[in-house]
C-alpha cells in the first residue's frame, strides 16, 4: 500500500511509484533516528547477567511518511518519537531473554505498532557483553517492516 500523497503532488500514481522507488523496488520513506537510547536490563544466557544486570544502548529508525505532518505542522499526523523512546526503554527494562537478537525482535514490534510507521532498523548494543578480548561494542542489526 503506498503512503498517503495528500498535500498536493500532481504526480500520477505511476510517476509517483516510479520516483520513489529505491533500487531494489522499495518505496523510499523518511527517517525519524532515536539513537543511543540507554537502559539497564538482565539480558544474556549467563546467571551473572541475568543476576547483575547491564547497560544495553538501542538505536531505532523509523521509516513513514511525514509528508502530512509536515505540511500540517501536527504532532498527530507523525510517530511521537518520546512516546517510541519510552516503550523502546520499557522493552530493555522488561522480561529478560538471552539473546540481544530476540530484544530486538521486540523492540522492532512494539515501533510498528505506531500507526504509519511502515519500517523500523533496531540496533542493540552490548558494550558489557562477557566476551574475554578487548573489544569496543557488539551489536545485532535488524530491519523489519509491515510488508
Amino acid at each position: 500500500m503506498l503512503p498517503d500523497r495528500s498535500g498536493g503532488c500532481p504526480e500520477s500514481d505511476e510517476q509517483w511509484r516510479q520516483r520513489c522507488r529505491g533500487p531494489v523496488g522499495v518505496i523510499r520513506v523518511d527517517r525519524v533516528a532515536l539513537r543511543g537510547l540507554k537502559a539497564r536490563g538482565h539480558h544474556g544466557v549467563f546467571p551473572r547477567e541475568r543476576e547483575e544486570g547491564q547497560t544495553f544502548i538501542v538505536d531505532v529508525v523509523l521509516g513513514l511518511d511525514t509528508r502530512q505532518a509536515a505540511a500540517s505542522d501536527d504532532l498527530a499526523k507523525t510517530v511521537h518519537y518520546g512516546v517510541v523512546a519510552e516503550e523502546v526503554v520499557a522493552v530493555v527494562q522488561g522480561e529478560p531473554v538471552d539473546l540481544i537478537e530476540t530484544l530486538a525482535e521486540r523492540i522492532a514490534e512494539q515501533c510498528l505498532k505506531h500507526e504509519g510507521v511502515q519500517e523500523v532498523e533496531v540496533v542493540v548494543h552490548k558494550p558489557d557483553a562477557p566476551i574475554t578480548v578487548p573489544f569496543d561494542d557488539v551489536t545485532i542489526t535488524i530491519t523489519r517492516s509491515r510488508v
